[in-house]
């Protein structure tokens, strides 16, 4: 049986702390109050509460300074800040110390009890799935002496630290935002948490934000009701209510307009929208992970991303390390690949020269797992017998120059050939000098974005 939620009520005025209380009490809660700041993270030293409510105006101690001093002591402590001086810049500050939610004065029973019920209901469901589920997550990424998560590989110091932000991430019912280069595998991680949450047996449904306009990125999120816009030749439902109860995976969410960040934050302050065209008020609980291979902070100061959007997410950020800095995993990769491709393809085992190993370890991977998956795909299909050889991945040779081309390769192949060979490369040096965003490598070349994309598509890096 779970132990009585204990929540601590900060409030200097007498009034208003009765009545927080005496709504409370019916609730079945554990009460704790103070009259202020100073008292009440006196108290909290010496009886932690599960949940605390502070009042933001207060002397000589304010309610964010109580937040801020909460949360450091006890992370895991939720925080409501309750203010009549309903700023969007309280608001903001509050959500970067870490506040779980914030309400203005003057406001009813009702609506507190509603805010209360939504945070204590997370932190039971949380609780109970720390004791069944943390240990043996964290078991489980000892196996073999090698942290792994479904296709997620490694065991260098930096993916060490991936899986044990993963598994935190698994537990709480936070927003997550996962950074990375492309090809690094930020839905896998995505996948991860969402598989090793209470949220498992729940849908998982993904959004690529880079792949629609304006207008249809909003349908998919919120759906849309019939004859709304042209071609609405019927209700659908958007992808937050498939992902009701589960998990929202909004993949490349730097790419979204100014206006769909506005209705987005909406949902994620209220877990509520209307359909496109629509008048009925939609609920649902849905969990958002967002990724992107931007820098979000910087689109921030640049006026390109809603500072509160940006907090309301980047609760739990992660950042995934590029393969060449994690060399030390490549091995494993290959071996993970390899056996796959066995598996799928119905071959015999494959043997692997050991100086493949070494090959495969010394590249740069300028797109990164992905290209590797790749590489490895194409050698195993092309090799005439079950063992790789160095000579298997010749397009990786060491001996190149720093175009990738020598002299005797354009007498081979011809000057059309190493050409392409070059754009190629100048190419893939260009992704990585952007970090992998399309647009910024289109601009290092001096090339029009649409014409960039086109020779991705030519060269298979897309």
């Amino acid at each position: 049986m779970n132990d009585p939620i204990k929540i601590l009520v900060v409030e200097d005025n007498a009034t208003m702390r009765e009545g927080i209380t005496e709504v409370l009490q019916k609730q079945q809660y554990q009460i704790v109050t103070a009259s202020n700041g100073r008292d009440a993270l006196s108290l909290f030293k010496k009886h932690r509460a599960d949940l605390v409510i502070t009042d933001y105006k207060m002397n000589p101690v304010d309610g964010l300074t109580v937040l801020k001093e909460i949360k450091t002591a006890s992370p895991d402590t939720e925080v409501i800040l309750i203010t009549a001086f309903g700023t969007v810049d309280v608001a903001v500050e509050a959500m970067k110390l870490g506040a779980a939610d914030f309400i203005t004065k003057p406001f009813s029973p009702d609506e507190l009890s509603v805010k209360i019920e939504k945070i204590t209901r997370i932190f039971l469901e949380r609780r109970q799935f720390i004791k069944t589920t943390e240990e043996n997550l964290y078991l489980r990424g000892e196996i073999e002496g090698q942290y792994n998560f479904g296709e997620i590989i490694g065991s260098s110091p930096k993916m060490v630290e991936i899986f044990q932000l993963v598994q935190k991430s698994a537990v709480s019912d936070s927003s997550v935002v996962i950074y990375g280069e492309s090809g690094t595998g930020k839905e896998l991680v995505a996948r991860a948490i969402h598989y090793n949450s209470h949220r498992k047996n729940k849908p998982f449904i993904k959004v690529n934000c880079a792949a629609l306009s304006e207008t249809l990125l909003e349908s998919e999120l919120f759906g849309h009701e019939k004859g709304s816009f042209t071609g609405a030749i019927k209700t659908k439902k958007g992808r937050f209510e498939l992902a009701d109860t589960g998990t929202l995976f909004l993949d490349e969410i730097g790419e979204i307009s100014s206006n769909v960040q506005v209705k987005l934050l909406r949902v994620l302050q209220e877990q509520e929208f209307e359909r496109v065209g629509g008048e009925e008020t939609l609920s649902v609980d849905t969990r958002i992970i967002a990724a992107t291979n931007k820098n979000l902070q910087e689109a921030v100061k640049k006026g390109l991303f809603r500072e509160d959007l940006y907090y309301r997410l980047h609760i739990i950020p992660l950042h995934l390390p590029p393969l060449r800095e994690r060399r030390e995993d490549i091995p494993k990769l290959i071996d993970f690949f390899v056996q796959r491709l066995e598996k799928d393809m119905a071959r015999r085992p494959i043997q692997i020269n050991p100086d493949v190993y070494e090959l495969l370890s010394n590249y740069r991977w300028p797109g990164n797992v992905r290209e590797l998956e790749n590489v490895i795909e194409r050698a195993v299909v092309l090799s005439s017998n079950n063992r790789l050889t160095v000579d298997d991945f010749t397009s990786l040779g060491q001996s190149v120059s720093e175009f990738g081309v020598q002299l005797e390769d354009v007498e081979k192949m011809g000057l059309d050939s190493a050409l392409e060979k070059i754009e190629k490369t100048m190419i893939e040096k260009a992704l990585f000098k952007a970090q992998g965003v399309r647009s910024e490598a289109a601009r290092i070349l001096g090339v029009k974005t649409s014409a960039f994309y086109y020779k991705l598509e030519k060269y298979g890096l897309l």
